[in-house]
């Protein structure tokens, strides 16, 4: 029988590269629901092309404006509206599959109801574990969810462990997610004040979205893998290192006991990581393009430089902070991303906002033992980091 796919964050890139490998294989998936937020046009090519039973939509006019245009069609998907469907869609009894690709912490909720339900969770938002942490992984663990990693690193580090993950912890020494280091990696920081979003975008290696290209410019997006990889491996925080590798070849490694080190290579494309996701524990043809050793001139590594790069450094210092530390600094960080794309806030200082939230926000107690309590200090440190924005002078 044919597994049938939910896709959070369809329009995305994500979500495009998992309809890319999807269609290389019509026999084994098909399209249950479908999701997307502002690219409308997109996600009705999208239902045109797959036909799915659901699709949802944030809000009742971008609903509505998808349904006059199915009609048109006479496409039969039904369009449904808001997070409660986000929610449904992602643990319906007839899902086998959630490709989890909503960025940011918009995506928690569905990615707890796809957990709550015993999914095959392929997890592409890494916030679902920034923010939830421990309550998403015990969720996991309760709702016998399979999770498997989508993020290029995570996956990486997951296929060089073996499938039973009692073994994990007597194998493991410590693991090295490595880092393009972005289109500044080479750049003076003094001219990092003049950087613009279209700059920050142009990442040398890989196709992604504006704020995950950011963030990547910034390595925070490493900060936020580090914390993600914290949970997912069930390691301290001193067992989870980066070094930067600019050729992006090797994806990760793990660094065992004995002094061996494990790695998975490949192209630098994320369909790689989501057939081996869509197809665990086999494999199945991505639609990527083979590595050719032949023409690698060298794979070289350095240290990240904490001048160009000082966001780093609050991984470490937001998982060894209070409880829910890890949710204030990926709150903060998508304020500040945001107003610097709208042009409100300068490059360089993205990581003045992160620091001073991490730092200046009190984190109530308990706030991270429910969903409820996650997305209150979520929206407070939120309020924290505009107003910190605010106060800076122009």
């Amino acid at each position: 029988m044919k597994s049938a796919l939910c896709i959070l964050g369809s329009t995305g890139s994500i979500g495009t590269s998992t309809l890319d490998v999807v269609a290389r294989h019509p026999e084994r998936f098909e399209v249950f629901a479908l999701t997307g937020h502002r690219r409308i046009e997109e996600l009705l090519q999208q239902c045109l092309r797959w036909q799915p039973r659901f699709a949802v939509l944030p809000t009742p006019e971008a609903a509505q404006e998808l349904r006059r245009s199915l009609a048109v069609h006479q496409i039969p998907t039904e369009v449904l509206v808001g997070a409660d469907a986000l929610d449904w869609v992602a643990s319906h009894p007839e899902v086998d599959a959630v490709m989890a690709a909503i960025v940011g912490a918009a995506g928690l909720r569905p990615c707890l109801a796809a957990a709550r339900a015993g999914k095959r969770l392929l997890l592409a938002n890494k916030e679902a574990l920034v923010v939830g942490g421990e309550l998403f992984m015990r969720t996991v663990e309760e709702g016998g969810a399979t999770l498997l990693p989508i993020d290029s690193e995570h996956s990486a580090i997951f296929q060089c462990l073996p499938t039973d993950r009692a073994l994990w912890p007597g194998l493991i020494d410590h693991i090295i997610l490595t880092a393009s280091g972005g289109p500044f990696r080479q750049r003076d920081p003094a001219t990092l004040s003049s950087v613009t979003p279209d700059q920050a975008c142009a990442h040398p290696n890989w196709v992604m979205g504006r704020k995950i290209s950011v963030d990547s410019a910034t390595m925070m997006n490493k900060a936020l893998e580090v914390i993600e990889a914290r949970w997912l491996f069930n390691l301290t925080p001193s067992q989870v290192r980066v070094v930067i590798h600019p050729q992006s070849i090797i994806h990760s490694m793990v660094v065992c006991r004995d002094a061996s080190v494990l790695a998975q290579l490949g192209t630098p494309d994320m369909k790689v990581p989501i057939a081996y996701g869509l197809s665990w524990p086999g494999r199945i043809e991505s639609g990527a393009s083979r590595l050719d050793f032949l023409s690698l001139s060298a794979l070289t590594f350095e240290e990240a430089d904490a001048r160009r790069f000082p966001g780093l450094q609050l991984a470490w210092q937001a998982l060894e902070g209070p409880a829910g530390s890890t949710a204030v600094l990926n709150a903060a960080n998508e304020v500040a991303v945001a107003a610097f794309l709208e042009g409100r806030l300068r490059f360089d200082q993205i990581h003045a906002v992160n620091a001073a939230t991490l730092e200046g926000l009190s984190v109530p107690t308990a706030s991270t033992e429910s969903m409820a309590g996650l997305l209150a200090l979520d929206e407070l440190a939120r309020r924290y980091a505009d107003q910190y924005i605010a106060a800076l002078p122009t």
